[in-house]
């Protein structure tokens, strides 16, 4: 039953990104995270009391008030970051940026919380980041194709090189294609 709601949570959060976007062309970013807020927190009520999880019996220690506090100021200033990023930058860059929360929040798991990591977890982290940061470089490719029916040859030859000291990505041709890399790839 959770990767139902994990599902929902994932539709929920992908939608409200471009909902936010539409929201905040023609208004401060810190109004729409208050009005933001104060929707969430009706409707987070609205549930409570929906589905009978308040009674004159329910008990929160201080200790538990202390991290729901704590995590409110910390949802609070993603959401402040969120929406400035969203007004000022492109959707596309600001969104994987955001869910690379996920890589730090595993990371967290497993400092404070000492939940394990295998060896596929590890892996998975470290491909999320560099996804994340292959999602949001600069630089955008141009695919010229005149390579006279020879695209498969091509496709099967291309290797991608991290340049040191440019800090980017480019993608260069194997040896034996028909096109060289300078004529495969341009900047757009």
């Amino acid at each position: 039953m959770w990767i139902l709601f994990a599902a929902g949570s994932s539709f929920f959060a992908g939608i409200t990104a471009i909902l936010a976007k539409c929201g905040i062309r023609k208004t401060d970013s810190d109004v729409a995270t208050a009005i933001r807020t104060v929707v969430v927190l009706l409707f987070a009520w609205l549930m409570v009391l929906v589905t009978g999880a308040w009674t004159a019996d329910t008990y929160i220690s201080g200790k538990t008030l202390l991290f729901l506090v704590l995590s409110g100021l910390a949802t609070g200033a993603s959401w402040l970051c969120y929406f400035r990023a969203l007004q000022k930058g492109d959707i596309n860059k600001v969104v994987p940026i955001d869910k690379s929360s996920t890589v730090l929040t595993i990371l967290l798991a497993l400092i404070f919380l000492h939940e394990g990591i295998t060896w596929v977890k590890g892996i998975s982290i470290v491909m999320i980041g560099v996804g994340t940061m292959l999602m949001i470089t600069k630089r955008k490719l141009q695919m010229i194709r005149s390579c006279q029916g020879k695209m498969s040859n091509i496709c099967q030859q291309t290797v991608a090189v991290w340049h040191r000291n440019s800090g980017e990505w480019d993608f260069c041709m194997a040896a034996g294609c028909c096109t060289p890399c300078s004529q495969l790839f341009l900047p757009v």
